[in-house]
């Protein structure tokens, strides 16, 4: 069993142009996530059989997508500096549905979002409140294994689904 979620990833310019668009200074309490493991969690898994999920990601039916970045970097709760993601919901609800027996069940609404830092300490962080407006065009799902360490996340991907 492994700590699995199912994601998109942007393209690697969206990715240089948020990373040019919006500064990471140090500041206390704000743990930057590396540009590298930028995703939009579609589906969290939680403990599951990698092989299960594999088959179970055999059978999405969803076509592409588009995800729309913005409008301005904001907080998800107390503790997340995001960007929010629209576009997704029906892809999420696909992935939902042909993974709906695996791991933990999923009783929350889909918000999608890429997590730029996490805050501890009742951390600020500058960037909130940065206007983002960048579309990209989502075309495969991504299976991931998370293993936690001190440092934070490591995510390593597992499998590609291409969208049809």
């Amino acid at each position: 069993m492994s700590r699995l979620f199912v994601a998109v990833d942007p393209p690697p310019d969206v990715t240089a142009a948020l990373v040019a668009r919006l500064p990471r200074p140090a500041e206390p309490g704000v743990r930057w996530v590396p540009p590298e493991q930028w995703h939009v969690t579609v589906r969290f898994l939680g403990e599951a059989d990698e092989a299960a999920a594999a088959d179970a990601l055999a059978g999405l039916r969803a076509g592409p997508a588009t995800a729309l970045l913005g409008p301005r970097v904001s907080r998800l709760g107390r503790n997340v500096v995001c960007l929010p993601v629209a576009g997704l919901d029906e892809l999420a609800a696909a992935v939902r549905a042909c993974t709906s027996d695996l791991g933990e069940p999923e009783d929350r609404r889909f918000a999608g979002h890429l997590t730029l830092a996490r805050l501890r300490h009742r951390g600020a962080c500058g960037v909130t409140g940065t206007p983002v407006d960048v579309a990209f065009p989502v075309e495969q799902v991504v299976l991931y294994r998370s293993t936690l360490g001190r440092e934070g996340a490591r995510h390593d991907p597992l499998l590609v689904v291409p969208l049809r």
